[in-house]
């Protein structure tokens, strides 16, 4: 064996010896990080198995874990009346999540390359995965309908803010049952003041389903205001409802709908207050939550929702009565986009 050769050699086995004791200081490093945060008063997490399934493990939340350590951004799981307790981490991440009726969509970041590309990963009830679609942007919204059979999402394509008016979205929509995709709610026909619209300037984002796995809302921005839009999946329809509704989430009764509102007065940043809206009546309800909410809310039932706000490593959830009574309180600290199941 030349000189050369072993030279060679014993570099290839530096180089891996190093890439070894890397990963490992990562990984110490992150269970340091972790063991820190439990004892500085953040949530104990163990890795094992969760599940999407209806009735399996009983009422539970599903949600992004955001406490530093080796399971930040994966699915956790903790029961429903121990919100802050010991979590479960699934080894799945994911940017933005919903799950409903055993199903899950899962945005997620793909590594590699110059910069990460996204894909929208459906899921099982075991969090396994079923299908997978590449994303034209950084994901931002996504639901499931009730009985799990519709999914939908939203990513930005250009901007990366709904405060302001330089953004661009495309939401796309998925049936489980017969593959059909619509990759952009731009091509449906919208109707607005009775007539059919179209704009160059059109985004549509915050897709939230009905229980007859037909009939959605969303909204529409477009000539500087935003709309709740009525969507129907079969006729393929968008008809403007209401104006000054972003980010729209349907109670479980088909009743209501929660929104953020922009408000007069508010920091251009920070526009935003919670409502909840009648659909029969029309009637708008101011929520308790004083502070701007930059999220599309989530019903525990049909009296409560939940929404994130900022906090110390990304987002804490909050609860509060939809019904415009009580007060915010806290739910759940270093966590984001929660379904509850079971």
């Amino acid at each position: 064996m030349t000189l050369q050769r072993r030279l060679l050699i014993l570099l290839a086995a530096v180089l891996v010896l190093a890439g070894v004791g890397a990963v490992a200081v990562v990984r110490a490093s992150s269970r340091a990080e972790e063991k820190n945060h439990e004892r500085a008063g953040g949530p104990r997490i163990t890795e094992g198995r969760i599940s999407l399934a209806p009735g399996d493990g009983g009422r539970r939340i599903v949600f992004r874990n955001m406490a530093w350590g080796p399971h930040r951004d994966e699915l956790a799981t903790v029961p429903a009346g121990q919100p802050q307790g010991e979590r479960t981490a699934s080894g799945v991440s994911c940017l933005r999540f919903f799950a409903a009726a055993g199903t899950g969509i899962c945005l997620k970041a793909v590594k590699g390359g110059v910069q990460d590309s996204y894909r929208a990963v459906v899921l099982d009830d075991h969090v396994k995965e079923i299908s997978s679609h590449p994303l034209a942007g950084i994901p931002t919204r996504a639901r499931v309908s009730p009985e799990g059979h519709l999914v939908a999402w939203t990513v930005f394509v250009g901007g990366d803010s709904y405060a302001g008016t330089n953004f661009s979205t495309r939401t796309s929509v998925l049936d489980l049952r017969t593959g059909k995709y619509d990759a952009s709610l731009e091509d449906f026909t919208v109707r607005k003041d009775g007539h059919t619209y179209r704009a160059a300037d059109m985004n549509f984002w915050g897709v939230t389903f009905a229980a007859d796995e037909r009939t959605f809302y969303a909204t529409l921005a477009t000539g500087g205001k935003t709309y709740l839009v009525h969507g129907d999946l079969v006729e393929r329809t968008l008809t403007t409802v209401r104006e000054n509704v972003e980010c729209p989430s349907l109670s479980p009764d088909g009743t209501r709908i929660a929104f953020k509102k922009r408000v007069a007065g508010a920091p251009e940043d920070a526009p935003w207050r919670l409502y909840a809206l009648d659909l029969a009546s029309g009637t708008e309800t101011p929520l308790a939550e004083p502070r701007s909410v930059d999220d599309q809310a989530v019903w525990t039932d049909d009296h409560t929702v939940v929404y994130s706000l900022p906090g110390d490593f990304g987002a804490d959830l909050y609860s509060v009565p939809a019904d415009g009574s009580g007060a915010p309180v806290p739910l759940m600290p270093s966590a984001l986009a929660p379904s509850f199941l079971g």
